[in-house]
Order: structure tokens, then C-alpha cells, then sequence
């Protein structure tokens, strides 16, 4: 039987080192020993963001993080600005909508890169309570220009969230220097972990919104309860304890290989991929601004095909689409421990697949 060989864009293969951490007994999550774990999570992951403000842990998906960032920072009916260049920007908007929004999206064609100018526009027509943008599409394989979004909104009073589930750890994200307000990401991607650990971060512009009384309904996810939680090193609820160990230990690892040199290891792996596909015909999807951590190539509608190929044979798990994209493109991650090795296995299957007489 062939090995199971997960290469998704999320959730990703969780190295040894970290399932060896998320299996030490469970500890108390308010007694000293935790409290000493959970101030490491946060002082490892700051460089990550490029913040120096605290960072809040709850147990929740990444979606679940998109949901919490929009409760606190709207009101009922208040009007919100969502870019859309993907399915996660589509995700953000339904929230958006589920929680009673007013919400106005800026369509950009799947493949490309959100306009600045064009959110520029919207914003001189009109004021919003918030823009909301996602970080890495990996529906896509395309990032979005976050630092220059942000710059559109300083002095003003939009607040910008951002979704960089798939692109924190992988990716360079400078929260403070790029005036994000809210940042929403997860564990099971480029920070090796298994799903389940939610990362928050707010600016001292977004704590303004979120301290206000007349904000969507909140109570698990209120960011006012999870501050007062912070001043004693603890979370207001039950705190994820395993998970918050595998993360300290990911972060370790991470910052024993260096920051830069990840982000370097991301970039140069998803460029071998993308050249190794276009070598087997399987041209990339994203046009410009291409994601660090995950691909995405045409199929000429192949896609569900090969997906199904590549897991019989080789036990190997890659992604198609759940949208209007599905069965013309594959998806495959880059991210978290991913080597050189990964990316040739990937190639020579991916060769060997597309090589069936049904293909030609």
C-alpha cells in the first residue's frame, strides 16, 4: 500500500518534532507551567507578523478567525469594502453578509492581484466601517498588494482585516509597517500544525471599534474579553494546550532556520513547481503576484482526473477547486516542511499521471 503523502495547500504535513510536542501530557491551561508555554507562542510569532502588539490564541479554524475579525470590528448594517480575488474573498463577503453587513465587493478576474487604484476609488465615492482583503488566495495562488491597500487607509477611517491563513509563516507579513488593523490566520498551513488553533492581532486603530458597546453580537470571539484574559497570560476559555505546545515548538523551528531563509525556501520551492509544471504542459493559473506557498496549474479540464490519479497511485493527496474552477486547475502547497525532495516526488508524479494514454 502506497505511503499517504498529504500535499494540500492546507492542511499540511505536521513534522515529527511538533505531533512528538502536541502529544506531552496535557497541562493545566491557567497553571504556571502552561502559562509559561502560551507566553513563548506569542513571542515567537510576533516576527512572524511584524508586530510588536500581543496576539490572541483561540481554538477555531481560520474561518472561524475571518468571523471573529468582523464581529468586533462591525456594527449592524454598517457598510464594509471586501476585494475579491478568489473563494476566501467570496468566504469573507458571505460572512460579511450572514452577520448583517452592508457589504460591496471589488471583483478582480481569478488570476490576477486586487487593483489599489480601484479600492482608491471606492474609497473617494465613499466611507466604509472596514476594506477587507485576503493576504495569500489559494484558491488562486495569487497575494494580494497588502501594503499598499493599507497605505490607501491611513488617516482615514476604514479599518483594513486581513485573511493570511495561508500565507502567515510562508510568506513576509508586516502587520505594523503595513497598517493592517485585523489579522486572521490559522495553524494548519505554513505553521505546521494540525487545523484548530486560531491567530488574531489587532492595531490600537482597531481596538478604538472593537472597545465600542455597539458592535455585532460577540461572546466566545469578543477581543475584549480575550485582552482582559491576556493580562494574566491566559485566554478567557479553555485554552487548545496541546495545540499551543505543537505551535511553540513549529515557531522553533522556524526561527532556528531563520525568517528570512523560510520565506526564501517558500519562494524558490513554489518557482520549481510552477517551472516543473509548465514543463509537463500544466500552465500556471495566477498571472502575477504569485503566492510563495501554494501553486495552482491549468489542467485543461484534466483536473479532477489527475487529483484521482495521483492518490490511487501513489497515495498522494493534492487539491482541485470547489468552485467555478473545478476541474481546470490542480493545487498543490508549498508550504510548512516542505523540501526540494517533496517537489521532484511531486513532478515524477505528476509526469507519470498526466503520461496515461487517456491524457493524450
Amino acid at each position: 500500500m502506497n505511503p499517504y503523502r498529504l500535499r494540500l495547500p492546507g492542511p499540511t504535513q505536521v513534522p515529527q518534532r511538533v505531533r512528538d510536542a502536541i502529544a506531552r501530557p496535557v497541562l493545566a491551561h491557567r497553571g504556571s507551567e502552561f502559562r509559561a508555554i502560551f507566553a513563548r507562542a506569542g513571542e515567537l510569532i510576533r516576527p512572524l507578523i511584524g508586530t510588536s502588539r500581543h496576539v490572541f490564541f483561540f481554538a477555531s479554524t481560520g474561518t472561524g478567525m475571518m468571523e471573529a475579525a468582523l464581529a468586533n470590528a462591525l456594527a449592524p448594517g454598517e457598510r464594509v469594502l471586501v476585494a475579491v480575488h478568489g473563494q476566501f474573498g467570496e468566504r469573507f463577503a458571505a460572512i460579511a453578509r450572514a452577520l448583517g453587513a452592508e457589504v460591496e465587493t471589488l471583483e478582480t478576474e481569478w488570476g490576477l492581484a486586487p487593483d489599489p487604484a480601484a479600492i482608491a476609488e471606492r474609497l473617494h465615492a465613499r466611507e466604509y466601517r472596514a476594506v477587507v482583503a485576503v493576504h495569500n488566495e489559494s484558491s488562486t495562488a495569487v497575494a494580494a498588494p497588502i501594503a499598499e491597500i493599507g497605505a490607501l487607509l491611513r488617516g482615514r477611517p476604514e479599518l483594513l482585516l486581513v485573511d493570511s491563513v495561508s500565507g502567515l509563516g510562508g510568506m513576509e507579513f508586516r502587520f505594523d509597517e503595513w497598517g493592517v488593523d485585523m489579522l486572521a490566520a490559522a495553524s494548519q498551513k505554513c505553521l505546521m500544525c494540525p487545523p484548530g488553533l486560531g491567530v488574531a492581532c489587532m492595531s490600537d486603530k482597531a481596538w478604538q471599534v472593537v472597545n465600542r458597546d455597539d458592535r455585532l453580537p460577540r461572546y466566545y470571539f469578543d477581543f475584549r474579553r480575550a485582552a482582559d484574559s491576556a493580562d494574566k497570560g491566559e485566554t478567557p476559555f479553555t485554552t487548545p494546550v496541546s495545540m499551543v505546545c505543537g505551535l511553540v515548538e513549529a515557531l522553533e523551528m522556524i526561527h532556528e532556520e531563520g525568517l528570512p531563509q523560510v520565506f526564501a525556501r517558500h519562494q524558490r520551492l513554489s518557482a520549481m513547481l510552477r517551472e516543473g509544471c509548465a514543463a509537463l504542459g500544466l500552465a500556471s493559473f495566477a498571472r502575477e503576484n504569485l503566492s510563495g506557498t501554494v501553486v495552482a496549474v491549468e489542467t485543461g479540464g484534466r483536473g479532477k482526473e489527475i487529483i484521482r490519479r495521483m492518490y490511487e497511485r501513489y497515495g498522494t493527496v493534492i487539491a482541485g477547486s470547489r468552485n467555478h474552477l473545478s476541474g481546470r486547475v490542480i493545487r498543490i502547497g508549498t508550504m510548512g516542511a516542505v523540501t526540494g525532495d517533496d517537489i521532484h516526488t511531486d513532478l515524477e508524479q505528476l509526469k507519470s499521471c498526466l503520461a496515461n494514454p487517456a491524457f493524450a
